[in-house]
């Protein structure tokens, strides 16, 4: 198994609790983090200490931890090979292995992020460093990018945003601010619904939306961003300044992917014209079914999380099913017994306020899905928010890394 992040610590717990007895994690890293906190480290309502466990506080009993890196893959030996030289082996081989900032999308991108005026709460180490920027900025131009393809949680993207916000309006100085959040979607969110509600909640605050518009490169030292508004046939150059630039990168899978034959054929370059924020389509990620998560042209090679298009919105909600539905999937395999789909099932957490939270789940087609009945969890709500910040982390740790999943 290549990855042990959520998808791949709870999925090993997963295959342990039902009987599987031989597995092997592969992954270079010593610290687990429980990233969706992330949002709110940079919101000034977590650490990173709050985040953080030691990897092998929350390796599975049982299962083996490779630490070492995977440079490639041989799909049809379900073989492995790893920076340190290792070859490993197996009847399935599961890749869940996350992705990375692809900040060749964006010149500029990454050194504006690192820069004094710049961060992203999607690099783990620059998230304190939000909250620093939100809270030193009493004047000029604040801009939040959500950037245009792969996004892990779109939701988490607009975080930043309405938190800033909360907190400009709470002290004072949200009058004396320009607040722009540049999205490469249609309209804010891509689902109407919590459409209705983020788009009200930004009249409030005074945020303008540029929608269907992209950052083709960022100005680090005259603090411009270069845009691209306007749909097909539509395409606007402009310009815009920054004080305080909060940018959600284009997001690629390791390297290895595609050169092992195990990517979605077509070209993994600059995001394309129908680009969603249910992404739905990318070339370049692990090319599975995705109902069943299995890989399309090699037998025992499953997919799931970041990396793997599921045509469905990435999210540690959507994680929770795939994980039951590829230990499901792998003990049918075995036994001959017809597979089990995944529908796309995803979830939203929108915190929109310092105590007020839009949770929004959804099918891969768009339809909301709720699970709790009578209560429309799209409104704000305060209870949604303390589920999101205190209980959530909670199951996390003590519920869903250790297996306890369900399709």
């Amino acid at each position: 198994m290549v990855g042990a992040g959520q998808a791949g610590i709870s999925l090993a717990a997963r295959l342990r609790r039902d009987g599987f007895t031989d597995i092997a994690l592969i992954d270079p890293r010593r610290t687990h983090r429980y990233r969706p906190l992330l949002s709110y480290v940079g919101g000034g309502q977590a650490t990173l200490a709050d985040l953080e466990r030691p990897q092998s506080e929350v390796v599975p009993a049982g299962v083996t931890w490779c630490l070492d890196e995977v440079t490639g893959v041989d799909p049809a030996a379900r073989r492995v090979e790893t920076a340190g030289g290792r070859q490993i082996s197996g009847g399935d081989l599961v890749l869940c292995p996350g992705v990375t900032p692809d900040w060749d999308d964006v010149p500029g991108s990454q050194a504006a992020v690192h820069s004094a005026y710049g961060s992203s709460n999607y690099v783990d180490e620059r998230a304190p460093y939000t909250w620093e920027l939100v809270e030193g900025l009493t004047e000029g131009h604040a801009v939040f990018v959500v950037g245009a393809g792969p996004v892990p949680c779109a939701g988490a993207a607009l975080k930043p945003l309405f938190l800033a916000a909360d907190h400009w309006r709470r002290t004072g100085v949200l009058g004396r601010l320009t607040v722009t959040l540049i999205v490469p979607w249609p309209t804010i969110f891509g689902i109407p619904a919590v459409d209705r509600e983020l788009q009200a909640v930004a009249d409030r605050f005074g945020i303008t939306v540029l929608t269907s518009t992209r950052v083709r490169r960022v100005d680090t030292g005259n603090r411009l961003l270069h845009l691209d508004q306007g749909g097909p046939g539509e395409h606007r150059d402009t310009r815009l300044p920054y004080d305080l630039l909060h940018l959600v990168p284009r997001h690629r899978p390791p390297a290895w992917v595609s050169a092992s034959g195990l990517g979605v054929p077509g070209t993994d370059g600059p995001a394309g014209e129908d680009d969603s924020a249910l992404d739905a389509h990318v070339p370049g990620m692990v090319e599975v079914d995705p109902a069943t998560l299995a890989h399309r042209r090699h037998l025992a090679v499953w997919g799931l999380g970041d990396a793997a298009d599921v045509a469905a919105s990435r999210s540690g909600g959507a994680l929770r099913k795939q994980v039951a539905v590829v230990a499901d999937n792998i003990g049918r395999r075995r036994a001959g017994r017809p597979l089990v789909g995944y529908d796309g099932y995803s979830t939203a957490p929108i915190t929109v306020g310092r105590n007020r939270l839009v949770l929004a789940e959804f099918d891969r087609a768009g339809t909301l899905t709720p699970s709790v009945p009578l209560i429309d969890l799209v409104k704000p709500r305060r209870f949604t928010w303390a589920y999101d910040r205190f209980l959530q982390p909670e199951l996390y740790w003590h519920s869903i890394l250790r297996g306890r999943v369900s399709r």
